[in-house]
């Protein structure tokens, strides 16, 4: 029994549409068009090939979609690696960078040394800084095995920085010239009119005891005396930022020329540039002693001489045990 029995009036039909469709594809076997081509061939083609357009764009999407994914993902990874080795390149970038900046540094230094000679100095690395903000202090890696002792000066080719004040086995604390205990015998570059640098736990320095009758003009430099018996004269301690009337002397803000607030190498001189002249000159002038040199020896009451040298400075800044009592 078939599937599908169709009506007895609709067989003869169905038999007719059968043998007329034979009779087409006879003939389209037999008949030829252009090109020797048969008809079944060119109604094959003209069925098929919107079928196979089709499967091919919906295999080319598909593909497309496939290998985009891929390259995607191809490029996440790609992307990562870069971000990586961009990072990295730029660690190594800031490293070669501060190589580079140390290296000008010590450049520097050496510079400085080869150009002194004759001054007895060390290289010293900053370590550390007092943790008390009222204080300003540093800690520098020499110490009593590098013969470092106190009072002795602190410097850089910019600028005076300080003096030791404690001394340790491989250590040593260093008093800023910005803190409030610490003061410098100085003078005007130009005028060569004397005062004193005092400390302000501030980034700028005071300096005290000029008349105000002094001119003074921002930009001017300040150099040391030497009468502080600590730092070698002339050396550079910064410029004037502004100066104002007082009483009853001038007040005159000055800039450090050293940059304190980041030190990392400084130099220790381990002898005053004035000694050896004043331990020749001593034995011939023992009763009178040399002004800003007030000491036990030469500071005898019968002479006037001491009093060329501002009691102010001398009390502020050369802070022996033994001096301080001797000026009125």
């Amino acid at each position: 029994m078939s599937m599908i029995e169709l009506p007895s009036r609709q067989r003869p039909l169905t038999l007719l549409a059968i043998v007329i469709g034979l009779q087409v594809l006879l003939l389209a076997f037999q008949i030829k068009r252009d090109h020797d081509v048969r008809l079944v061939r060119v109604w094959a083609v003209d069925i098929l090939t919107p079928l196979q357009r089709s499967g091919t764009w919906m295999i080319s999407s598909v593909h497309g979609v496939w290998g985009h994914y891929i390259d995607l993902r191809r490029t996440s990874v790609e992307n990562d690696r870069l971000h990586s080795e961009l990072g990295r390149l730029q660690l190594r970038n800031r490293e070669l960078e501060s190589r580079a900046v140390e290296a000008d540094r010590l450049a520097t230094l050496l510079g400085f040394h080869t150009a002194n000679p004759n001054v007895q100095m060390v290289a010293a690395q900053v370590i550390g800084a007092n943790a008390d903000a009222s204080s300003r202090t540093i800690f520098i890696n020499r110490g009593d095995q590098d013969h470092l002792r106190k009072n002795m000066a602190v410097i850089t080719p910019e600028g005076i920085v300080g003096k030791v004040v404690e001394v340790y086995q491989d250590t040593s604390q260093v008093l800023l010239i910005t803190d409030r205990e610490s003061g410098v015998g100085a003078l005007f570059s130009g005028s060569r009119t004397h005062g004193v640098i005092k400390g302000m736990s501030e980034p700028y320095l005071l300096m005290d005891y000029v008349i105000n009758e002094e001119k003074v003009t921002p930009g001017q430099e300040i150099l040391t005396s030497g009468e502080d018996q600590i730092f070698p004269k002339d050396l550079l301690i910064g410029t004037v930022v502004k100066s104002k009337n007082g009483n009853p002397f001038a007040t005159i803000d000055v800039r450090p020329a050293a940059r304190l607030d980041r030190l990392e190498e400084v130099l220790v001189l381990l002898s005053r540039h004035e000694a050896p002249n004043q331990r020749k000159a001593e034995p011939e002038v023992a009763p009178v002693p040399t002004s800003g040199a007030a000491t036990p020896s030469v500071a005898t009451p019968e002479k006037p001489a001491p009093t060329t040298t501002p009691p102010p400075v001398t009390k502020s800044v050369a802070k022996p045990p033994a001096t301080t009592p001797e000026h009125p």
